[in-house]
């Protein structure tokens, strides 16, 4: 997507009047106008891909302010409680991810079936921001995980050690395909 953003200065671009959304039914679904995959159609969504990337950028290792004093007070609490019902889970994820992250040699890669909005919210809400970059993350929503590996491996290569950790058969079958380990 990012191949088709002209790079147009986006401080007074109106992502709400640019046509690009438009109400289809009654139920309030938003479809994007105009042809799916023309010029016009992919030069906007690149706009919206470029500042969802700018907000992830500035917000990565600060949520809280990208929800405000109310809510990042209720989103610490829930942390908080979290946290208690866990044994500590997410600290445990972020110190072990941070370490990986930190070797010059080695990069963490999300793949979700969540689609990519909503796995970007996640990784922010779960403080996960700094130890995923936004172009590590892949949503297998439309393509499936075995497709996003594929990327992946074209992205990284092949000469070097991948290891999968997961909960599901779609990235045990996902890894295996590419003789990847797998942890459960």
């Amino acid at each position: 997507v990012s191949s088709d953003d002209n790079g147009q200065d986006l401080s007074t671009y109106s992502f709400a009047t640019d046509g690009f959304h438009a109400a289809a039914t009654s139920a309030n679904l938003c479809l994007a106008t105009g042809v799916r995959g023309g010029v016009d159609w992919m030069r906007k969504l690149a706009f919206r891909y470029r500042r969802v990337k700018e907000l992830y950028s500035t917000y990565k290792n600060n949520v809280g302010g990208l929800l405000g004093p109310a809510k990042r007070d209720a989103w610490l609490q829930l942390r908080a409680e979290v946290e208690a019902l866990t044994d500590s889970w997410l600290t445990h994820a972020l110190k072990s991810l941070s370490i990986i992250s930190s070797r010059s040699n080695c990069v963490n890669v999300l793949v979700t079936t969540t689609q990519l909005i909503p796995a970007l919210a996640k990784v922010l809400l779960y403080s996960l921001g700094s130890v995923f970059p936004i172009e590590n993350i892949y949503s297998a929503t439309k393509i499936g995980k075995e497709s996003c590996f594929e990327r992946i491996v074209s992205r990284f290569g092949t000469n070097i050690t991948y290891v999968v950790i997961g909960d599901g058969k779609d990235e045990e079958h996902a890894a295996s395909q590419h003789n990847m380990p797998f942890w459960r």
